[in-house]
C-alpha cells in the first residue's frame, strides 16, 4: 500500500511538472546567409584599386543562431527572454559586425510582457529606430546592398545597446511606440556614455509610417568630468565600443574620421504604401557626430540621408527591388553619394531562398580620413566597408539563404 501511495504521489509530481512544462517554450533559430561576391574598385595593400572576388556572409541578413522562451506567469502575464549570437560561416568565427568576439552580441535581454500593458526587456538590444523604422526602408527587403553608405545612421543595425531598458507598448488601433534608456555605468557620473531613444509607427491598410530620435554617447569617462586632453595628457580616442552603444562605423572612409565623436544623433523617419504586387516606401535621417575637448575634429558633421524603394512580387516565391540612396554630409567636410541597388530574392522554400543582388556608388566632394586629414571623396557602398581609390564602386553578391 506504501508503494501504491508512492507511486501514486510520483505521478501526481511528474503531472505537475508536465503542466509547468506545458506553461513554457524554448525556441532554438537560426539562419545562414552566404554568397559568391564580387567587388569592383577595392583598394589592396598597397592603397591601389583592385577587383575582388570572394565569399561574403550576410547580405540579406547576417548570420546567427539564438535562444528564445516565455513563461505564462498567469494572468497574462508572461517572462520571456532572447540571446542571439552572430557567427561568419566561411571562417566559422563567432561575432558579427559590432559585436567583436561576444557570445551572444546580437541580442541577450531578459523581461516580462503583458498583451494589455506592454512589454519591459533589459539587457543587449535593438534600438527603437531599428524595432519600427528600419522595416519601412529597403534595408528590411534586401539587406546591406540597400542601406545608406557607412551606415552613418544606423539603417543596417551597425549599433546594437548594452545595459538598455526597454518598453514596447501594445498596437492600439495601428500605433504603437518604444522607448529605451541605457544607464552609462560609471561610478559618480549617471550621464556619462549612456544612450536613449524613441520611436513611433502607425499602421492602417496598405499605409504605414514610423519616426523616431537615437542618441548615443561615446563611453569617454574623462570628459564626462570636465577634462579635456590637455589637462588628462591623453589625445583624441576613437569610439569606446564598452560603452551603451556600438557606434556606427563599419570600417568605409565614409564616417572613420569621426570616430572619436563625443556623441551621435540620429533623427530618422519612413512611409510604406503597399497596393497588390507593389511595394513602395521612403526614408529620410538626419545624423549628427558632435565633437567634444576629446575629439580629433572641431566641427559637428551631419548627415542628411534620403533614400526610395520600389519592390514587385513578381510572383508568389519571387521578389526583385530597386533602391535609391542619397546621402550628404555637411559641416566638418562636405561629400554626396548617390547610390543605385538592384536585386531579385527567389524563395526555393519557406526556409530556404536564393537571390542576386548589386549596387552602384558615386562620389563627390570631400571627407574626413582620419582625425587630422581630409581628403577627395571616395566611394564605399552600401555597410560593407570596402574601402576604394576612387570615386566609384560596384558590389555583386550571389548567393544563398537558409533558415532554422
Amino acid at each position: 500500500m506504501k508503494r501504491i501511495a508512492l507511486s501514486t504521489l510520483s505521478l501526481a509530481l511528474l503531472g505537475a511538472a508536465g503542466a509547468a512544462h506545458a506553461q513554457s517554450s524554448v525556441t532554438l533559430y537560426g539562419l545562414i546567409d552566404d554568397s559568391i561576391q564580387f567587388v569592383h574598385n577595392t583598394v589592396d595593400a598597397s592603397g591601389n584599386n583592385k577587383n575582388l572576388w570572394g565569399l561574403a556572409a550576410g547580405n540579406l541578413q547576417g548570420s546567427r543562431w539564438g535562444m528564445k522562451g516565455t513563461e505564462d506567469l498567469g494572468g497574462g502575464l508572461k517572462a520571456i527572454f532572447q540571446l542571439e549570437s552572430g557567427f561568419n560561416p566561411n571562417n566559422g568565427k563567432m561575432g558579427s559586425y559590432g559585436t567583436g568576439t561576444k557570445l551572444f552580441g546580437r541580442q541577450a535581454y531578459v523581461g516580462l510582457t503583458h498583451d494589455a500593458y506592454g512589454t519591459v526587456t533589459l539587457g543587449r538590444q535593438y534600438d527603437p529606430l531599428v524595432d519600427l523604422v528600419q522595416p519601412l526602408t529597403a534595408d528590411n527587403y534586401f539587406g546591406s546592398t540597400f542601406t545608406t553608405p557607412g551606415d552613418v545612421d544606423n539603417n543596417d543595425n551597425s549599433s546594437r545597446t548594452n545595459n538598455a531598458i526597454k518598453y514596447v507598448s501594445p498596437v492600439w488601433s495601428g500605433f504603437q511606440f518604444e522607448g529605451m534608456y541605457a544607464l552609462g555605468g560609471v561610478a559618480g557620473s549617471t550621464g556619462a556614455g549612456q544612450s536613449w531613444a524613441g520611436a513611433a509607427t502607425w499602421a492602417g491598410g496598405p499605409f504605414s509610417v514610423a519616426a523616431g530620435y537615437f542618441r548615443m554617447e561615446n563611453g569617454n569617462t574623462l570628459a564626462s568630468r570636465g577634462l579635456t586632453p590637455a589637462t588628462a595628457g591623453v589625445g583624441p580616442g576613437t569610439w569606446n565600443a564598452s560603452g551603451t552603444s556600438d557606434g556606427t562605423f563599419d570600417g568605409s572612409t565614409i564616417n572613420s574620421g569621426y570616430q572619436s565623436a563625443k556623441s551621435i544623433d540620429i533623427t530618422s523617419a519612413a512611409a510604406q504604401y503597399v497596393t497588390g504586387p507593389f511595394t513602395f516606401n521612403i526614408r529620410y535621417s538626419f545624423a549628427q557626430y558632435k565633437p567634444d575637448g576629446f575629439s580629433a575634429f572641431h566641427e559637428q558633421e551631419k548627415y542628411h540621408v534620403a533614400g526610395g524603394y520600389a519592390g514587385y512580387q513578381l510572383t508568389p516565391a519571387m521578389l526583385i527591388g530597386l533602391g535609391y540612396t542619397y546621402t550628404h554630409g555637411a559641416g566638418d567636410t562636405s561629400a554626396t553619394y548617390h547610390q543605385v541597388s538592384l536585386g531579385g530574392d527567389y524563395n526555393l522554400s519557406k526556409r530556404t531562398d536564393l537571390y542576386l543582388i548589386g549596387a552602384y556608388q558615386h562620389a563627390n566632394g570631400t571627407q574626413r580620413i582620419d582625425g587630422t586629414r581630409t581628403a577627395t571623396a571616395t566611394a564605399s557602398v552600401g555597410s560593407y566597408g570596402f574601402q576604394s581609390a576612387s570615386s566609384s564602386q560596384e558590389i555583386v553578391s550571389l548567393g544563398i539563404r537558409h533558415k532554422f
